[in-house]
């Protein structure tokens, strides 16, 4: 028996690869509900082992993959499959594989080849008391960083027959996973004037550099759409602009990640494991995803693509921009069944796809950002010029129906961004740079998780209930105003628990203790479209 594992959700699976060698004609037989990948490593396995300098043995040979009611997937069982008939015939010592799991593709030559969700599968192994992982040697920058594990590298199904190949390129691992925690800890200087002052650092000492390629100053004016940016990226607020063609609608928010606070540790490894599963996570990127994901899908997307799917579910993009921005550009494009399928996640931060053997659930703690025309043809409202609205109310009217109630209920800023009155610099007073807004940001954060840790959140739009009404303290004219603006607006209970996680953003932006009158009218300015 060797251990190995899979992946289901985004979470590893143990998976015990059982070989039993016994006369009889020679064939392969590999039961516990295999895909077509798995049932096809049998021809990888028999060319890689006699490539590899092994005998493959001309018996029968049964592998069970057990659990044997969990449907099994992908190319990681091969290596596993491979040990197994080895040591089943004697060729190999069971010894080193006692305790070890063990997770590769094979070639056919013998070659090991990197698979996707090591982190996934060796927190797993962790959290039952594994601690040696034999694995292919590109997938070791992502396995370093967790922590507590012996790793053994192959690059070649022949270094079994070398087990100090393997100690050496572990010792060499180790050494390199040391390095890497001390800079970790430290972090790279800033360079963009140093951290905010304001308390302490928490974890954000990963500052980007002064020179973004994306920055704010890139904008003409539009002081009202970068102080909404400023505010959704503070206290990581969903957002919905609207506005004719070209207004800059779409460069501020492809520019929003670059005043997110860098992840942390915890966040960095959630979101890198996601990404491995996935089948995304680059080679260059050092093992570990260190600054918030951006995804911007098309507007043709499927409900699968968007919100996870299939017979084995995967992660959609929702999943894949947790802990940064999903950027949904033409809004009302999208189908509305597809977009209504983020009431969920934007309420519980979680994706729930339920199949016949099991419910498998997703993160997804996401900033929503959207943007769209006021009509199809983009000119509603805004005429300016030769350019004026040629849509028929009804087509205006089916065009904005997409956009529910419900979903913009779980938006909480939604601003209006209107033609630039002139593209002269001079005349601009609103110079504000990336960098300036960042330390705002981390400001801002800091407050938010030194006066929220007792909640057990970090950001404001992760209060609710009780916690939302005492870290929201308000005064009593700033009380009266959000009353007044329930009663006259119309507004639901969701949108006014919104109004209020929105103005305790902005008075932590202006670290404000309490909420004061000016921060509650400031919130509710941003909340006119869905009331119009």
């Amino acid at each position: 028996m060797i251990h190995s594992s899979s992946v289901f959700g985004v979470e590893g699976k143990g998976i015990s690869v059982e070989v039993d060698i016994a006369n009889g004609l020679p064939q392969v037989n590999v039961v516990g509900l295999p895909d077509p990948a798995v049932r096809e490593s049998v021809e990888r396995v028999r060319a890689a082992i006699k490539n590899s300098g092994f005998q493959f043995p001309m018996e029968r040979i049964t592998v069970n993959l057990a659990p044997a009611d969990l449907r099994k997937e992908g190319t990681a069982f091969d290596l596993a499959i491979a040990a197994g008939i080895l040591t089943a015939s004697g060729q190999l010592d069971a010894m080193p594989f006692a305790g070890t799991l063990l997770i590769g593709e094979l070639s056919l030559n013998g070659a090991v080849r990197p698979v996707t969700g090591v982190l996934a599968m060796l927190e797993e192994a962790r959290r039952v008391g594994i601690t040696r992982v034999l694995l292919p040697l590109q997938n070791r920058e992502e396995a370093e960083w967790i922590s507590g594990m012996e790793l053994f590298a192959l690059t070649h199904l022949s270094e079994l027959k070398d087990s100090a190949h393997a100690k050496a390129v572990w010792e060499k691992l180790s050494q390199a996973r040391t390095e890497r925690r001390i800079f970790e800890r430290e972090g790279p200087a800033w360079n963009d004037g140093g951290p905010p002052s304001q308390g302490p650092s928490m974890g954000y000492n990963q500052g980007r550099t002064a020179a973004d390629p994306e920055d704010y100053m890139d904008i003409v004016g539009q002081h009202q759409g970068k102080r909404a940016m400023l505010i959704a990226a503070a206290g990581n607020h969903n957002l919905l602009l609207c506005g004719p063609p070209g207004t800059g609608k779409t460069m501020m928010i492809r520019r929003l990640p670059g005043i997110l606070p860098p992840l942390d540790e915890a966040d960095a490894l959630e979101v890198t494991k996601i990404y491995s599963v996935a089948g995304k996570l680059l080679a260059n990127s050092g093992g570990l995803m260190k600054t918030p994901p951006f995804r911007s899908p098309h507007h043709s997307i499927s409900t699968g693509g968007l919100i996870g799917g299939g017979s084995i579910p995967k992660p959609g993009e929702v999943t894949l921009a947790h802990r940064g921005v999903l950027y949904l550009d033409e809004l009302p494009e999208f189908p509305r069944s597809v977009l209504e399928l983020l009431r969920q996640p934007l309420e519980d931060r979680v994706v729930s796809i339920a199949r016949a053997r099991a419910t498998v659930c997703f993160p997804a703690a996401i900033l929503l950002a959207a943007s769209y025309n006021p009509c199809p043809c983009g000119y509603h409202g805004h005429e300016y010029g030769d350019k004026r609205c040629t849509c028929s109310a009804a087509a205006i009217s089916r065009y904005r129906a997409k956009l529910s109630g419900p979903l913009l209920d779980r938006i909480d800023l939604q601003l209006e961004i209107p033609r630039p009155q002139s593209l002269d610099r001079s005349q601009d007073k609103t110079h504000t740079s990336t960098a300036e807004l960042r330390k705002l940001v981390l400001a801002a954060r800091v407050r938010q998780r030194e006066r929220n840790a007792a909640y057990g959140v970090s950001c404001n739009s992760e209060l609710s209930g009780k916690s939302l009404r005492q870290a929201a303290w308000l005064k009593p004219q700033a009380a009266r105003l959000l009353e007044d603006a329930f009663q006259a607006l119309g507004i639901s209970m969701r949108a006014y628990d919104r109004l209020l996680k929105l103005a305790r953003t902005i008075a932590d932006l202006e670290d404000s203790i309490s909420v004061e009158e000016m921060h509650v009218a400031e919130a509710i300015q941003y909340r006119r479209l869905d009331m119009a």
